[in-house]
């Protein structure tokens, strides 16, 4: 349940993100975004019932869902596909982090909340930089017309959003929001990993914290790599790539043979 309410919330805020990056740019969304995910973590880390729990997911899923669709967005207009990979491969790093520094602070005897406190530490650190950061980011382009004029873009409402096609113009905000809704599925891979690992494998919890950190491993890995496989392949070719070897993980984890395969299914997903 608590995982649902953050994937709603991230949904929501994705579909609003055209709309608070026109406002306020992206580098005060980033921060703001940053901020309200560390704030949940240090509600997450002094909560002791499921109501708290569920009170807390809700600025946890809001404030994820905005920074990836801005950030993505951001670096679409400025930057190439291959700084697009490079850009996540970074929030690999973090989120490999995440599971670890949990799997540490159980196997040493401390509570789940500990794990908590400490990454939320981490995000307030974060939030700081970006805001001291705030003057180096670059204001959105200008849209010009085949007349050379510049054109008032205004943000799509949320029912303009969702008619919006691929193949129309105005992409950005149904890019960042399918991107975002993918990404939150995929990556229910790594949020569920230790449960599975634990519940269905038999792995220790501790053992288990440790191994779901490998699926953020493999992100980091995959993206460091895509970055230089998109000077080769186009963009279908390279999310055909990833599904068919997405496939290939989930089917290794079905394979009754052990731990390690589950492991490497992991990696591959």
């Amino acid at each position: 349940a608590i995982s649902m309410i953050i994937a709603f919330g991230t949904i929501i805020s994705s579909l609003q993100s055209d709309r608070l990056t026109r406002k306020l740019g992206t580098g005060k969304v980033t921060a703001i975004s940053v901020a309200m995910t560390a704030v949940a973590l240090f509600g997450f880390s002094t909560s002791h019932s499921f109501v708290a729990l569920c009170l807390w997911a809700i600025p946890y899923g809001l404030g994820a869902g905005s920074v990836d669709a801005s950030l993505n967005n951001y670096v679409a207009l400025h930057y190439e596909s291959k700084h697009m990979s490079w850009l996540h491969c970074m929030w690999g790093i973090g989120a490999a982090a995440g599971p670890y520094i949990m799997g540490y602070v159980l196997t040493n005897g401390r509570s789940w909340n500990s794990g908590y406190r400490v990454i939320s530490v981490l995000q307030i650190v974060l939030t700081m930089i970006l805001i001291f950061s705030l003057p180096l980011w670059k204001n959105r382009p200008e849209i010009i017309d085949d007349n050379g004029q510049e054109v008032s873009a205004k943000a799509l409402s949320l029912r303009e959003v969702i008619r919006t096609g691929t193949a129309s113009g105005s992409t950005s905000a149904t890019t960042d929001t399918t991107t975002t809704y993918y990404r939150v599925h995929i990556e229910t891979a790594g949020l569920w990993a230790s449960s599975y690992l634990s519940l269905y494998k038999g792995v220790s919890a501790e053992t288990a914290a440790t191994f779901a950190s490998m699926f953020y491993i493999g992100i980091t890995v995959g993206r460091a790599l895509s970055g230089f496989v998109t000077m080769k392949l186009n963009d279908v070719q390279m999310i055909r790539l990833g599904q068919v070897l997405i496939a290939v993980g989930i089917l290794i984890m079905f394979l009754p043979f052990g731990q390690t395969l589950s492991l490497v299914g992991l990696i591959v997903i």
